[in-house]
């Protein structure tokens, strides 16, 4: 039988790359998010599914859980990001409703709607979260907050379910160098988006973390990773990067 996968936010990124991954693995993945343009060239790349879908909109997720259907292998709990980096002085609110909306909330409706499916397939949920639940740092309260609040979401899920046979993993990422992320969190600035990479020698790529979620999710099936943290070498801390001056 032919496994199948749901990931959230596939239309860049580390879940575009983890799409391809996976069905490099011989999944049918479900290429979910908002711009169904972009996930439809995913999909039919990959011979997978597009399905367009706001993880806020729980009528969204409601048509995805259709799409799904009574069984589901895995799901990839990718959608969310990081929006601004002030201090808590200068704190923009709507930015953070914003985080706590796609990564906590979000990635909760999600993974309620289809966890009938994953209980039928004793599937698998790996929530993507960052080194930013780790340990704050200046700047990054919002998304250090939310972060940490998806990591909750995992732990309260892997206690809850314990007894059945679907897992519940976690993979936290420090420094990625994706296309969008710095940029979206810097709201289009170009110059401070290149400026987080500058110097630093080789951080994460999309294709790193697609890897490592890639491993997680096809290890034998009574093997749960609770949670695996991936960073650089030049990255020792969120808060200590070596760069090249």
């Amino acid at each position: 039988m032919t496994r199948t996968a749901v990931v959230t936010g596939a239309s860049s990124g580390i879940g575009a790359a983890t799409a391809r991954r996976l069905a490099a693995e011989g999944f049918s993945v479900i290429c979910a998010a908002r711009r169904f343009d972009r996930v439809h060239d995913l999909a039919a790349e990959i011979g997978g599914v597009a399905a367009q879908c706001d993880i806020t909109d729980a009528d969204d997720v409601a048509m995805l859980a259709e799409y799904v259907g009574e069984r589901l292998d895995l799901l990839v709990n990718n959608a969310g990001g990081a929006v601004g980096q002030e201090s808590l002085a200068d704190a923009d609110f709507d930015a953070w409703t914003t985080m706590y909306q796609t990564n906590v909330l979000g990635a909760g409706r999600v993974t309620k709607a289809l966890l009938p499916a994953l209980r039928a397939a004793e599937g698998t949920v790996v929530f993507v979260t960052s080194t930013a639940a780790e340990a704050a740092y200046e700047g990054g309260g919002g998304y250090n907050a939310a972060k940490a609040g998806e990591r909750m979401l995992a732990g309260a899920l892997r206690l809850e379910l314990c007894g059945e046979r679907v897992r519940v993993c976690e993979v936290a990422p420090g420094m990625v160098q994706t296309e969008e992320f710095s940029l979206t969190r810097f709201h289009g600035d170009r110059a401070r988006a290149d400026a987080v990479y500058a110097g630093v020698p080789d951080p994460l790529t999309a294709d790193d973390v697609a890897d490592a979620i890639a491993w997680v999710a096809t290890r034998p099936a009574h093997v749960n990773i609770d949670r695996l943290v991936l960073r650089p070498v030049a990255q020792a801390a969120n808060h200590k990067v070596f760069r090249v001056t």
